[in-house]
């Protein structure tokens, strides 16, 4: 019963935190200076791992479709399940993993330290708000910055497929390419990166909730980053879910 007071009060201090941010940006905007450097911070560095992934993903998801399809002599259909497979779903949400490991942890521990050595104190004592200087343009970028990046690896994915299906599945890249133009729809294309919008949404807001919560000292930095982590890869899972359910309901 402890446990449970103590989520549901969690729960309401994000929700507050979050409110906070939505009325900082309708009433003051957004520091469009500090915004484009956290757009270059999380976005230019996270190219290699986001394509690395995507790439190998895309290959092993190729490799695994063909040997099920074989079975009913459908391997040709390998381009239709590798592109609606990244696009709508693992394009989006791997990107949002690699994400939370990378630019969620960092921005969790780089909070929680400026709550340990005072430096966000400080900053209210001098008349300015955290929320604004922290927060609101982290959260801007992520939701920028994480559709731009889920298409880049939705891009090498299928390329990744293109390769299995041509050296190893002897498919044509024609055959390959047609089969993803004939599969793919604008619409599952603006799913993906709606996908991406609220991914990117949900990991920033929980690593700065969680850094601004901090406790414990440097130790507490630690705890808290993999805190953040760990609750923003299940968030991520478990609105997955309910975004794709909206998604095909309002479709």
């Amino acid at each position: 019963m402890k446990q449970l007071r103590k989520n549901i009060e969690a729960l309401g201090a994000y929700g507050n935190m979050i409110f906070e941010v939505c009325r900082d940006i309708a009433t003051h905007g957004v520091n469009v200076q500090e915004l484009s450097r956290q757009i270059v911070k999380m976005g230019s560095n996270s190219i290699p791992i986001v394509i690395l992934t995507a790439g190998f993903t895309g290959m092993v998801l190729a490799l695994q479709t063909a040997y099920g399809l074989q079975r009913f002599g459908a391997k040709n259909y390998v381009g239709n399940v590798v592109g609606l497979g990244l696009v709508r779903e693992l394009g989006p949400v791997l990107t949002a993993l690699m994400l939370s490991g990378r630019v969620g942890a960092g921005i969790a521990a780089e909070i929680a330290s400026m709550v340990a050595t005072e430096q966000v104190d400080a900053i209210r004592a001098l008349g300015a708000n955290p929320i604004r200087k922290l927060v609101s343009p982290r959260i801007l970028a992520a939701m920028i910055v994480l559709p731009l990046l889920a298409v880049i690896a939705n891009i090498v994915g299928m390329w990744g497929g293109a390769m299995v299906a041509v050296y190893e599945l002897d498919i044509t890249a024609h055959r390959y390419y047609r089969s993803l133009m004939y599969t793919l729809l604008i619409r599952d294309v603006f799913d993906g990166l709606f996908k991406s919008m609220c991914f990117g949404f949900f990991l920033v807001s929980i690593a700065c909730f969680k850094g601004l919560r901090s406790r414990g000292g440097t130790e507490g930095v630690g705890l808290t980053t993999t805190a953040a982590v760990v609750t923003a890869s299940i968030v991520i899972f478990v609105s997955d879910f309910f975004i794709t359910k909206l998604l095909i309901l309002f479709g």
